[in-house]
């Protein structure tokens, strides 16, 4: 689990999540995402993922063309759209691709081991395990649920890592994800986890917050930024 939001589904929340993914790609390759219908989610991986189109003048004439983000080649994006009649009950599931092709993306799918279409069965699943294990705190119907959101936000971060670093996986050869990784080489106890050394410098934390802000600027706001003004 690479990022957990608390908040409400909102574009900045939207910049965020499709941030922490960018950083956890840098200098690899592009990739692969799965998203739900959600209308926050194409602007908001052209702000983090796009890069810059200039658009040609019509005709050869008149003033330049704004340019505009388009995504890079290479960023494949497959969207689960559910479709539910007037009671909100579901009707059918559509599959289609926001950037690339279906095919392309059905087979790269089929490569990673983890189905043979588009969908966010993943997603959901886990969505289900913090919803069950976290039922006190994000139950619909309860008495016990999270008044304040700084305190939901730090047990639902203590439990993401929990969820990395400590509970095996069957899917994964009951490992955790953090050795599926490569981070890990054994499952952490809960006791190895609370008294992990995890304290590092003031300019390693600069760094990451840079890392972390070039990401999140889109292309647009660094071109016309680093645009030289006439000076006299």
């Amino acid at each position: 689990m690479i990022d957990l939001r608390v908040g409400p589904r909102t574009q900045a929340l939207a910049v965020a999540l499709a941030t922490s993914v960018a950083v956890c790609c840098l200098g690899s390759a592009l990739p692969l995402l799965l998203i739900d219908d959600y209308p926050p989610y194409p602007a908001a991986l052209l702000q983090v993922f796009g890069v810059i189109q200039h658009r040609r003048r019509r005709r050869g004439r008149g003033h330049k063309r704004r340019p505009h983000l388009k995504p890079p080649p290479g960023l494949w994006v497959g969207v689960v759209k559910k479709v539910r009649d007037a009671g909100g009950n579901l009707v059918n599931v559509k599959r289609q691709a926001l950037w690339g092709r279906v095919r392309d993306i059905n087979q790269r799918i089929r490569q990673l081991g983890i189905g043979t279409q588009i969908h966010t069965a993943h997603v959901e699943r886990c969505n289900g395990t913090l919803r069950t294990q976290q039922a006190g705190r994000l139950g619909r119907r309860t008495r016990s649920g999270s008044r304040r959101t700084p305190l939901l936000a730090y047990a639902l971060w203590l439990w993401r890592d929990l969820y990395n670093w400590t509970r095996v996986h069957g899917s994964l050869a009951d490992r955790t994800p953090a050795m599926a990784l490569g981070l890990a080489h054994e499952v952490w106890t809960v006791l190895f986890y609370v008294c992990h050394p995890v304290h590092v410098s003031d300019l390693q934390r600069d760094i990451w917050a840079q890392d972390r802000q070039a990401a999140q600027e889109s292309a647009l706001d660094r071109y016309f930024r680093k645009k030289a003004l006439p000076t006299s």
